[in-house]
């Protein structure tokens, strides 16, 4: 570990840091590695510009991450047969870049791995898929996923698609479209092989249809966002979407691509990454919130958090703010684990 070298945090924040469990619910570092080769055994002296390079295999275990869903992200332009090969394809990299860690990163299928692995000591990869059309062509649906090693769907990304409307002005005028019945299908196959339904980046509407249709006793994820009650934004969620997913037992992750983060006024560094967990907590309890930062997924965080050192310096701030150690260990991990268990025992 090496959280002694990053400044200014406290020394009780490096020390909580070090002896909790932290696992992010969303970094997409496999989209530098398919865009430029970007090696994640490797330790990068410094990112690809302002969107990317943020973190690699060794610096996330040095920031304190214990573990964290390591998503692959679908290219929505290749035809759906393409999109399918895409996803074994790049699924076999990352297999083969985790068996390349010298065990320093192991593959979690559920929350017996997670237990194994922690106490081998490795961080815990759980696959994700960022944008669920990745599946349209797959011969058997979800179960055609190989050795079910996927823990969670982002149903749609940042482009419409057979399943529903995104919220983001890609949606082209299809927002208020209700979820289609190819997308209930979707979730109800997510459901049987018990795969996180995530609500990140799909449209109000199609949001409600997906809570409807969903097993109501499987915890819904949302794993990247931030939220309208602190920044009124399209990517962001209302008061009563936070209570919907916290109401099924499961998890809110913040993100901190700033442009959705940030208020008129606000802070301009991990305060306004603080003022969305808080709100989280306020509207649906502390047990509802977690860490999704999106760090490589081409956004801009606030500037000290370029670094791949989110997870000590949110500790440092809420520490700072008076919160206690237990909550804190909620938050940087245990409100997840416990949704997982009860998904994925």
């Amino acid at each position: 570990m090496r959280l002694a070298k990053i400044p200014p945090v406290s020394a009780a924040a490096i020390a909580l840091t070090e002896d909790i469990e932290v696992i992010d619910l969303h970094l997409d570092s496999m989209i530098p590695r398919r865009i430029f080769g970007y090696d994640l055994n490797q330790r990068h002296r410094s990112g690809l510009g302002l969107f990317f390079g943020h973190l690699d295999f060794p610096r996330a275990i040095d920031s304190g991450l214990t573990g964290a869903m390591w998503s692959i992200t679908t290219n929505p332009f290749r035809p759906a047969s393409a999109r399918w090969q895409a996803f074994l394809n790049n699924l076999q990299d990352l297999k083969g870049l985790v068996e390349g860690s010298e065990n320093r990163v192991q593959l979690v299928r559920n929350h017996s791995d997670w237990v194994r692995i922690r106490n081998e000591g490795s961080h815990g990869c759980m696959v994700a898929i960022q944008g669920g059309n990745a599946l349209q062509d797959a011969p058997q649906g979800v179960r055609s996923i190989p050795e079910d090693l996927v823990t969670r769907v982002t149903l749609v990304h940042l482009t419409n698609s057979v399943y529903g409307a995104t919220s983001s002005p890609l949606a082209l005028g299809r927002r208020a479209m209700p979820l289609s019945s190819v997308g209930k299908s979707l979730i109800e196959q997510l459901n049987d092989s018990r795969v996180f339904v995530d609500l990140a980046h799909i449209a109000e509407r199609p949001f409600w249809d997906a809570v409807e249709v969903h097993d109501k006793s499987q915890p819904l994820i949302v794993t990247h966002t931030g939220v309208k009650g602190v920044k009124p934004h399209w990517r962001n969620l209302s008061d009563e979407q936070i209570r919907a997913v916290a109401d099924t037992g499961g998890v809110v992750g913040v993100m901190l691509q700033k442009s959705f983060l940030q208020r008129a006024g606000g802070p301009k560094d991990v305060g306004m990454v603080i003022e969305h967990i808080e709100h989280i907590a306020k509207v649906a309890g502390v047990h509802s919130v977690a860490l999704g930062t999106d760090y490589d997924g081409a956004i801009v965080p606030p500037a000290d958090l370029r670094d791949g050192s989110a997870p000590v310096r949110i500790v440092d701030a809420l520490l700072r703010r008076g919160w206690s150690e237990g909550d804190i260990r909620n938050v940087m991990a245990l409100n997840f684990l416990r949704s997982f268990k009860e998904l994925r025992p």
